[in-house]
């Protein structure tokens, strides 16, 4: 991998289109989805900003992008740029989510947290023109709370939705009464999309990398 390489700091860019994604986490039943609107013009990173915002995720990790087909492609998070040692195919900052997902059911896999893995399928389900009346990106609909940060995957997921809803009742000295005490009042059915802020792209990127000194 080359030493040095330049990664663009995101910039609000005009546009004339609408990608209308369906964003499902993988692997939980019942789903957990979110409806989200962004400018075509986004990149990739744009989207991943979107995406943690629509979900509910803290951007406290890694994340990367999959795109399936007869070109196959692996879009990293320019925040793992120092532990690669091989160029991926693109970096989330510099790739156009327009030049990867063209046409209405085209999808990618983002992944989030490698640790935890959790695995969202990005559907573009609509391309439309720009409502002047609108302010994008926006959230349109969703179902259910995203999981709590580092519960441990699909596994802590399913222990955190059994001791939030009293499945489980744990005796005060378990684990388990430690962790309702750690959730702090999550509930796992809770969530509406008008409670969905939407942060500035660039704004996160300066931040993620203290000023922009990359």
């Amino acid at each position: 991998m080359a030493e040095a390489i330049s990664l663009t700091t995101p910039r609000r860019k005009p546009f004339k289109t609408i990608f209308q994604f369906k964003i499902t986490l993988i692997g939980v039943e019942p789903p957990i989805w979110r409806r989200i609107q962004v400018p075509g013009s986004y990149t990739f990173y744009d989207l991943h900003v979107a995406i943690q915002n629509a979900m509910g995720w803290t951007d406290s990790h890694l994340h990367a992008y999959e795109i399936p087909g007869d070109n196959p492609a692996r879009i990293e998070s320019p925040y793992a740029i120092e532990d690669m040692h091989e160029e991926p195919d693109a970096f989330t900052t510099q790739a156009l989510i327009s030049s990867f997902l063209k046409e209405e059911g085209d999808n990618a896999v983002y992944e989030y947290d490698f640790g935890d893995g959790w695995r969202h399928e990005v559907l573009l389900e609509r391309i439309l023109p720009k409502d002047p009346g609108m302010k994008y990106p926006a959230c349109l609909d969703g179902k259910r709370a995203c999981p709590p940060e580092d519960c441990g995957g699909l596994g802590g997921y399913a222990g955190c939705v059994k001791v939030a809803t009293g499945e489980l009742v744990p005796h005060e000295d378990d684990d388990d009464f430690r962790l309702i005490v750690w959730l702090d009042g999550w509930q796992p059915e809770k969530f509406s999309s008008k409670d969905v802020v939407f942060e500035n792209p660039r704004t996160r990127f300066l931040e993620s990398f203290e000023e922009g000194g990359l």
